[in-house]
């Protein structure tokens, strides 16, 4: 499984989440804490909005403690949003197009989980990637083929919807050929205005993820950056995350997506609003 960490406030250096924490995202990549595989070293990436409505992009196969690079950029680029991730493979290759975040356009993607018996579907789930998007596949991972069909089913109107449509799709072709689990799935993406987050398993295993909120903004990490934990609050399963610079909320995530509910360009779903941590 892989260790994610995403922002969304006042900008901050990328460096006071990915390397200064005593359980950073770096320290993540060798000393998990939350997951089956305490080692996520099969690359690193982060995504990052400044002036310009799409993201910039840094991914680099090598260890994220390993890699000097990573280390400048984020001593150097302050973000009001950011996301980033370093990987444990479920069996696609180490390269550089496997690595998270994706991005299309204005929106960029990072998942920790998998889908179930993904080698074996692989094919079908790509026939299921609508036919503009799938110039954008550029990689082999299950995670890619996710973002690219929540793509075309809609992210751009109904981020939620679309996400979670895609996620019954390829969780439905998991289930066919009798991969189990067919779907974990913990998953973080924005369009520079916002952060949605999500997470959601086809068992009772759904990978960890956790927010805090603060009077500079939102942190949505897949494990705590320090070791009291006190601060944060765990996100619970079939549950997903909203979070803009005046807004925070916590709504259900696949609690009914037999039919798409496709609301208006620049409409947010309704939500509940959550106040306190």
């Amino acid at each position: 499984m892989c260790r994610w960490v995403a922002w969304l406030g006042k900008p901050v250096f990328m460096e006071d989440l990915i390397s200064r924490p005593e359980h950073s995202l770096i320290h993540q990549s060798r000393d998990a804490h939350c997951c089956k595989t305490a080692i996520n070293a099969d690359g690193v990436g982060v995504a990052w909005y400044g002036a310009r409505p799409e993201p910039g992009i840094y991914k680099d196969t090598r260890p994220a403690w390993s890699d000097p690079n990573l280390l400048q950029i984020a001593r150097q680029i302050a973000a009001p949003v950011f996301l980033a991730h370093v990987r444990a493979s479920t069996g696609s290759a180490t390269s550089y197009n496997n690595c998270h975040p994706f991005a299309v356009g204005r929106w960029s993607f990072m998942h920790n989980g998998m889908v179930g018996g993904f080698g074996k579907l692989r094919r079908r789930a790509e026939m299921g990637i609508d036919e503009d998007i799938y110039a954008h596949r550029y990689g082999a991972t299950d995670s890619e083929a996710v973002f690219l069909t929540a793509l075309g089913l809609g992210l751009d109107a109904s981020p939620l919807d679309a996400m979670a449509h895609a996620v019954r799709q390829l969780e439905g072709m998991a289930a066919e050929i009798g991969a189990t689990p067919g779907m974990r799935f913990t998953s973080c993406w924005s369009d520079g205005h916002t952060l949605y987050a999500a997470r959601y398993a086809s068992d009772a295993f759904a990978p960890s993820m956790y927010y805090q909120r603060s009077a500079e903004g939102t942190l949505i990490v897949s494990e705590p950056l320090d070791s009291d934990g006190g601060s944060w609050t765990e996100v619970p399963p079939n549950t997903a995350v909203i979070a803009t610079q005046a807004d925070f909320s916590v709504v259900p995530f696949m609690s009914d997506v037999a039919t798409p509910n496709v609301v208006a360009q620049g409409e947010m779903p309704r939500t509940l609003s959550v106040t306190g941590a």
